[in-house]
Parts: structure tokens; C-alpha cells; sequence
């Protein structure tokens, strides 16, 4: 089976990161965390730390599955930054099979700027939108669209990534992995609970 990897930079949104990593990881996929500074130690945008599988120059990407960038700030500028990144979604967009996932600001910063969304439905994090370059921004948690699968923000970071698991390993696995987190409808649990 393929692997996919999702990338760490200085500034990450820690929710997307680990869900995305938790969730892909209880369906089977296999997955590895790939810093792309000079330590395998990655610090989020709010202050928590994680250790990546791998540093970036020591990776070989052959024919991944997934390209995954999860959002935060500065982290998706810092991607967007990283030369070899860029270069590696490109080849991934132009590929046969390879997809990429994006996140919050990272579907504008990173592959918006890139150019790599044109004629693409997209969406980000409000207030980017502009960033969306030649795409067509749709309001929206998850937007699937071609090679991509883009995420609005942190609150929707579990709906993304298990529309990952969706489309690449089929709604019967995604839907098992979602009651396994209990990830569901239940008579009695309204949303609106939590907020008063």
C-alpha cells in the first residue's frame, strides 16, 4: 500500500494535524509526519510540541498516496515557503494517482498562491479567500474536488480527514471509523447544548 505524509512546519494547527494523523491511521493507511525544518521536534501554533517520523531531506517520496497539509499560522506560510514542498506538489498535482489534502489557510497559502487550484471548487479558512487563486470558492466544511480534498478550519478537521479515508479507501471504512469515535447522529445530542 501506498504512504502518505503530512507535513509539519513551525506554526501548524495542532487539531489538523493530529486528526488528520489519528484518523488515517485507525483506517489502515499508512502515514508518516514529515518535518520540514532541520528537527524532528515541531512546535503548533499553540504551543505544543510533537516529534515527526522524518525530516524532509532524509524522506524519499515515491509515488505517495497523499500529500497532506494541515493550516495554522505561521505554519501554512512556512510551508508555502519551502521550495522542495512546492516542488513536490506540483509533481503530485500533474501525477496519475497521487492526491493532496489541504486545510484552513493551507488550501489558499500553500496550493492557492501555488496556482495548483485553478479551475478547482475550493475552501479555506475565511478571510483567504482571495489567496484561492483562478478557483472557485465554495462556503463550505469539506470541499472535494479533483485531486484535492480541502478543509475549512479546525472545527471541521475530523470531517476532512475522514473524507480522506472516504475516497481512498471507500465510504464503508470511513463510516467505520467514524462510530468507532462515535462520530454520529444520537437522539438527544444538539449542537447548540454546547454553546448555551
Amino acid at each position: 500500500m501506498k504512504e502518505s505524509f503530512i507535513f509539519l512546519a513551525d506554526g501548524f494547527e495542532e487539531i489538523e494535524a493530529i486528526t488528520v494523523i489519528d484518523v488515517l491511521r485507525r483506517a489502515g493507511m499508512p502515514v508518516k509526519t514529515v518535518s520540514i525544518t532541520s528537527s524532528l521536534q515541531v512546535t503548533g501554533a499553540h504551543g505544543m510540541t510533537v516529534t515527526a517520523d522524518a525530516i524532509y531531506d532524509n524522506t524519499l517520496f515515491k509515488e505517495p498516496s497523499w500529500l497532506i497539509l494541515p493550516g495554522g499560522l505561521p505554519g501554512a506560510d512556512n510551508l508555502a515557503a519551502f521550495a522542495p514542498l512546492n516542488g513536490l506538489l506540483n509533481q503530485q498535482a500533474s501525477s496519475e494517482s497521487g492526491r493532496i489534502a489541504a486545510i484552513c489557510a493551507a488550501p489558499a497559502v500553500v496550493l492557492g498562491e501555488a496556482g495548483l487550484l485553478k479551475g478547482e471548487k475550493a475552501t479555506c479558512y475565511p478571510g483567504f479567500e482571495e489567496k484561492l487563486k483562478d478557483a472557485e470558492y465554495v462556503d463550505l466544511p469539506v470541499v472535494e474536488s479533483g485531486k484535492f480534498i480541502l478543509g475549512n478550519g479546525p472545527a471541521n478537521a475530523l470531517v476532512w480527514a475522514l473524507t480522506i479515508v472516504k475516497v481512498d479507501k471507500g465510504p464503508r471504512v470511513a463510516e467505520e471509523v467514524a462510530a468507532g469515535m462515535l462520530f454520529h447522529e444520537k437522539a438527544g445530542i444538539d449542537s447548540a447544548n454546547f454553546f448555551g
